[in-house]
């Protein structure tokens, strides 16, 4: 009698306190372009330079890296038509696959995927605030223990990182308002840099180093010459190179993670997906164009002026803040750190807004704590929500989240793979089940990506092992801790 009425009791709080389907088609494009555009598109183009050595090649890593993602989305999009239920990805592996593998995916994710993000970009958003607010700087050392040393910079990440879970905790309705304002602000500001380098930056200096020898060989600004690489290396190169601009890209499929707050989840899912990823390639591409138009790409070490860095040797490879230089001076500089500043904290935004709601479907499976699979009175799994925050803001205090970014990035690609398979497996494995959407190109396009990200793996495998071996251990040590945990927590999550 006791189980019965606990039960019912139970129902009654679920249907009091569920998620709420309040993304529209315009939020869901919002989160997937917020959380695609963070910090890297302003960075990472100065180490894809060194790496490829050729404007052409340079194009080729973002145009490549832009074909990845738009077919991963339209390939993903039926995986989210069939199972449009909040956890997303976690959903996909655990339905085209089994349980172990799902929980692999989400141990990695809480680990170190989404709260190393969370806590990379916060800090991000805190150096950059630091060029209009100086105080805010790693030198500026509030206080140490021993080796440890808290500075200005990490204590506003924290504060933006525990400020962003607190509007996220009241309801999906605050986070998306947030998401909205920031990342249509974000998409403006990126479109309105686009054409004040289109009508304003154009230097001949530049056009004349990077576009009279497109392919071939490259002058650098003091006088060396650069020969491309050829053959296998090229493609070796391009492949190594290729990780900073997929990074750049990533997060496209976050959206999923939040399927039962979205309206129309079978048509919305996929749509968002697709749009925001061929939004986000077109802006990229468009960015990398207006740096090759205003700074040679070729530039010196020891060079003081922006001009005589160029594109590979840019100040701490901020190419963005060279291009914003030339363009329009000390007061260009100061909108760019602004806008760097509204990309990240939206980017942040939309991170910590998906990334909980993982978390929520794993508790849900009893392989999670408990209270995890709660939600609290706004309809958020508000304790995934605040575990999340206190294990990125652990990262901040750490230090080495950028290290442990590098050691899973294999990875992340790595369930990027095995979830396209899962297009394959559950076409064989469960043929009659409704798919609302189908793979767009199916089987050549979502083959093409599956290919095309397994030589990428290859190639860091073999020349990056210090960064890949980390990530693959990451993932193995979920293994014990399913089935060690595994069982208790599905004790824990028991009906009384």
């Amino acid at each position: 009698m006791k189980q019965k009425l606990t039960q019912e009791t139970a129902e009654v709080q679920d249907s009091q306190t569920g998620f709420k389907r309040e993304i529209t088609l315009f939020d869901a494009i919002m989160i997937v372009t917020g959380g695609m555009i963070g910090s890297g598109i302003f960075i990472v183009t100065a180490d894809i330079s060194r790496a490829v050595v050729t404007p052409a090649n340079m194009l080729l890593v973002w145009v490549v890296s832009g074909f990845l993602t738009i077919v991963g989305a339209i390939s993903y999009g039926e995986l989210s038509s069939m199972f449009p239920n909040v956890g997303g990805q976690y959903v996909y592996l655990k339905e085209a696959y089994n349980k172990l593998v799902a929980f692999l995916y989400g141990w990695s994710l809480f680990l170190v995927i989404q709260t190393g993000v969370i806590a990379a970009v916060g800090v991000a958003f805190a150096k950059f605030t630091g060029v209009i607010f100086p105080w805010f700087s790693d030198d500026n050392v509030l206080f140490r223990l021993g080796s440890f040393q808290f500075s200005t910079v990490q204590l506003l990440a924290i504060t933006s990182i525990v400020y962003l879970t607190y509007i996220n905790s009241r309801g999906v309705k605050s986070g998306k308002l947030i998401q909205n304002i920031f990342g249509s602000t974000k998409l403006i500001a990126l479109f309105g840099l686009i054409l004040l380098g289109l009508l304003f930056g154009i230097n001949e200096t530049a056009i004349d180093a990077n576009f009279s020898n497109f392919w071939g060989s490259q002058t650098a600004t003091d006088g060396s010459t650069l020969l491309p690489p050829a053959g296998i290396a090229l493609v070796t190169a391009i492949g190594m190179a290729m990780v900073g601009a997929l990074f750049s890209a990533d997060s496209w499929n976050n959206i999923g993670f939040s399927g039962d707050e979205i309206v129309n989840p079978k048509r919305t899912i996929v749509l968002s997906m697709v749009i925001g990823s061929a939004l986000v390639t077109g802006i990229y591409l468009l960015i990398n164009l207006v740096y090759l138009l205003v700074l040679p790409m070729h530039g010196s070490e020891l060079a003081t002026d922006v001009m005589g860095q160029g594109i590979t040797f840019a100040s701490n490879d901020r190419v963005a803040t060279a291009a914003a230089e030339v363009i329009g001076g000390y007061k260009a500089t100061i909108a760019i750190a602004v806008l760097i500043m509204i990309s990240t904290f939206g980017c942040n935004n939309g991170a910590i807004l998906s990334g909980a709601r993982v978390y929520y479907a794993i508790a849900k499976d009893g392989l999670f704590f408990k209270k995890m699979g709660e939600l609290n009175k706004h309809g958020v799994p508000a304790a995934a929500l605040w575990l999340q925050c206190i294990w990125a803001c652990l990262l901040c205090l750490s230090g080495s989240y950028n290290q442990l970014l590098d050691y899973v990035i294999f990875a992340v690609m790595l369930f990027y793979i095995i979830t396209i398979v899962g297009v394959f497996v559950l076409r064989v494995k469960r043929p009659d089940l409704p798919r609302p959407y189908k793979a767009f190109g199916y089987p050549i396009l979502p083959a093409m990506y599956i290919l095309l990200a397994s030589a990428i793996c290859i190639i860091l495998l073999i020349y990056k092992p210090v960064y890949t071996w980390p990530g693959l251990i990451i993932v193995a040590l979920g293994i014990p801790v399913y089935y060690f945990f595994g069982s208790r927590f599905s004790k824990q999550n028991s009906p009384d």
